[in-house]
């Protein structure tokens, strides 16, 4: 059975209809993964796409500028998760109720008592713990998300400069445009899976595609019965494409079996660090850390603000200057913890349309600026 399945595979890329239940592959699985259901989500035009792009590389820019220049943005900061999160919003309002209560009355309730015996700040050490641990396992996997994304270039780029100096410019050319294709459909490919992708085969490949003539008529029909939207497949079968054309020009004797060798090894590279990119999509940190660490921060909190609120005095010690400053006090542990938690969460996919993303887009077009340039490279 299994030798009918691939004999099937090779001529139409699906599986017969024909084939009982149990040996069909599984609709909701492909290219290793579980695929999402991303009908409902809407494809971002390739103007919005580079709007945000434009933004984000702005972005960058920021961070060696002077700490008053910093403190005046507000898109792209922790700002914009603080106040948008209701757990800072209810543990403010239990504050100023709490210290309302305190400047309404002129005795000391029993309960202030009973509060100095509590000792919140040993759940705050564990929380601040736990909430840096997971910013920093979240930056690992940003940074080596980037380094696959980065990996993928480069390998584009060494078999560039190895198909000008050792193919002929017709198979060289068709192989560079085969693996630049390959590229950008990876990065189409990871809508199946995770929280989704916002580069769609429309408004991403097709663009790039009839920009750069990467991909003939011919051969996307070819490629038609991929959905590339809802599939990494597309990128493993371009990929294959560069092998073959790798294969075929060993037979044609434009290169030896040594130079084959090395082209495939690169070729194989950058289908690992797209599967890379691929893997660490499918499988984010664990929801029960996730939920442990939301638990925790919306316990802390508000017993954090009651604690606040009761240590700032009652009757004759109460004061409102002194009110205003433990109110700053709550107010910066909610950034703290809110901020943390927004900061780890936002780089668990550094593939979609946040600005702190990484840059899809810069690195496709250097890539396609870099190979036009070795591919036209001329010593006369």
């Amino acid at each position: 059975m299994s030798s009918n399945i691939f004999a099937s595979g090779c001529s139409s890329g699906l599986l017969p209809r024909s084939a009982p239940p149990q040996a069909r592959t599984d609709e909701r699985r492909q290219n290793g993964v579980i695929k999402k259901d991303s009908s409902s989500q809407e494809d971002l035009s390739f103007q919005d796409l580079t709007s945000i792009e434009k933004e984000r590389r702005q972005l960058l820019l920021r961070s060696e500028l002077p700490f008053w220049r910093i403190l005046s943005y507000y898109r792209g900061t922790s700002l914009r998760a603080v106040v948008s999160d209701s757990l800072v919003w209810t543990t403010l309002l239990i504050y100023v109720w709490i210290r309302w209560r305190a400047n309404t009355i002129d005795y000391v309730p029993a309960a202030v008592a009973m509060m100095e015996k509590t000792n919140v700040n040993i759940l705050g050490g564990f929380l601040s713990f736990f909430l840096v641990l997971f910013v920093n396992q979240t930056n690992d996997r940003f940074l080596e998300m980037y380094g696959f994304s980065k990996a993928c270039s480069g390998r584009i780029q060494d078999i560039a400069g190895l198909a000008k100096t050792q193919l002929p410019a017709e198979v060289g050319e068709k192989l560079v445009r085969h693996f630049n294709a390959a590229h950008i459909a990876g990065y189409v490919g990871l809508n199946a899976i995770g929280m989704g992708s916002p580069y769609s085969k429309t408004f991403f490949f097709d663009h790039y595609n009839a920009e750069n003539n990467l991909l003939t008529p011919g051969e996307m029909k070819i490629l038609s019965h991929h959905d590339m939207d809802n599939s990494g497949l597309c990128m493993k079968e371009l990929t294959t494409w560069c092998q073959l054309d790798v294969a075929q020009a060993r037979k044609d004797g434009h290169i030896d079996s040594y130079q084959e060798k090395y082209m495939h090894d690169k070729i194989l590279a950058f289908r690992a660090a797209m599967d890379g990119m691929y893997d660490y999509t499918d499988q984010p940190p664990h929801f029960f850390y996730i939920h442990f660490l939301v638990l925790l921060s919306a316990l802390y909190l508000p017993l954090f603000a009651i604690d606040t609120a009761y240590a700032a005095g009652w009757g004759a010690d109460k004061a409102i200057g002194l009110d205003i400053l433990q109110g700053l006090i709550v107010f910066l542990q909610c950034v703290f913890v809110v901020g943390l938690r927004s900061l780890a969460t936002n780089m668990i996919d550094p593939y979609g349309d946040d600005l702190e993303d990484l840059s899809v887009i810069n690195y496709v077009e250097g890539t396609l600026e870099i190979c036009s340039t070795i591919m036209n490279a001329r010593q006369e």
